[in-house]
């Protein structure tokens, strides 16, 4: 007979570090085109796992000496090869005693609505759009959608279905959102990704996490975010679902805004891009990141990427993290007293200011 407890002992042992488990009803409610039951009508049971992010890949970030290895190893390295052979070793396990395993990695940018603003149809990924402009005028764009899906059948929701992870990851008992829309467990705050596993299994389920607030609600995310794209938490500018009586709410975030100042940062927190660049603003590209203009939407962020990706060329299928100060930001006040990292580490995180270029 498989139980909970199987499933969390092959999860751990294959190399989660967490592992909560939530009943399909818990997405009671959520819209169709990001509701994990449309996945699979007769799954019963969410598996969720958490992988930590090493704290030490933020440090070059932190120090200003390598931006690299956050978006390979925290990003790529977790989504592509970790995750995915922890979700096939649980599965198995599921398939053995003769249920199914629908395994889902974290995929992104896979759904019938964007994943930036729920919009349906064609949305840009811009970095990937511009190597398709460039080099591949022949081939489909990648998107911030799917661009041209349609549902199957009457009734059905539209492929790729793409669901709320964090959201998922609360439900499954995992942790919490805070206000940064950043999923914070006690164990490593914000510093984790997570995937799932849905079965017709009918299992043991986990409650959701009801210990202390994990966000102190203190505002760093806010101070540290080098775009304003995070709203101030007096500005009433929220998003709040309820699940099971449970109301969780995050920041209304920018994310258009989000996706330009995380990947580019701006002019006093990328060292990549020469300082003549940011002063010419060739034809206005650079509006959005210099504060000329508060619009931020695909054309905005499509000028933003023509003129600067071309000063960080290094490739590795995801966005090259240049920003990173709501997570540093968190981290730090997480490891401050009373906070859930308290003394995790023999040093903080930070044990200064932050850095800014002068210019």
């Amino acid at each position: 007979m498989l139980t909970s407890e199987m499933i969390k002992q092959a999860a751990f042992a294959a190399g989660a570090d967490k592992c909560g488990i939530a009943p399909m009803s818990r997405f009671d409610g959520a819209p169709d085109e990001m509701n994990p039951q449309k996945l699979f009508p007769e799954a019963k049971s969410c598996i969720g796992f958490v992988f930590r992010i090493p704290r030490g890949v933020q440090r070059g970030i932190e120090e200003g000496t390598q931006f690299y290895q956050y978006p390979s190893m925290a990003y790529g390295g977790i989504n592509e090869i970790f995750a995915p052979a922890v979700l096939y070793q649980v599965g198995k396990v599921i398939e053995d005693a003769g249920y199914e395993a629908f395994v889902y990695r974290n995929t992104g940018a896979r759904g019938v609505v964007s994943d930036m603003d729920g919009a349906p149809g064609n949305t840009l990924s811009p970095e990937e759009q511009i190597e398709v402009n460039e080099n591949a005028k022949t081939s489909t764009a990648h998107h911030r959608t799917v661009q041209f899906t349609r549902p199957v059948r009457e009734g059905a929701t539209a492929p790729d279905l793409q669901f709320q992870f964090r959201i998922a990851a609360v439900a499954c008992g995992l942790g919490e959102i805070g206000w940064s829309k950043m999923l914070l467990t006690p164990e490593f705050g914000p510093l984790q990704r997570v995937a799932f596993i849905f079965t017709d299994a009918e299992l043991s389920y986990d409650p959701m996490y009801s210990g202390e607030p994990l966000c102190r609600k203190c505002g760093a995310c806010v101070r540290e975010c080098p775009g304003g794209c995070i709203p101030a938490m007096n500005s009433g500018k929220k998003v709040s679902i309820t699940m099971e009586g449970k109301t969780i709410e995050w920041a209304d975030i920018d994310m258009w805004r989000c996706y330009a100042f995380y990947t580019h940062a701006g002019r006093y927190y990328n060292p990549f891009v020469p300082k003549e660049v940011w002063d010419k603003n060739e034809d206005g590209k650079l509006d959005l990141m210099e504060g000329v203009t508060d619009i931020a939407n695909e054309d905005e962020i499509m000028k933003v990427y023509g003129a600067l990706q071309k000063y960080f060329p290094s490739w590795v299928g995801y966005n090259m993290a240049k920003c990173g100060g709501c997570i540093r930001g968190c981290v730090s006040m997480l490891e401050k007293k009373g906070g859930c990292m308290e003394d995790r580490f023999h040093t903080p995180l930070r044990s200064g200011k932050p850095w800014k270029l002068d210019r």
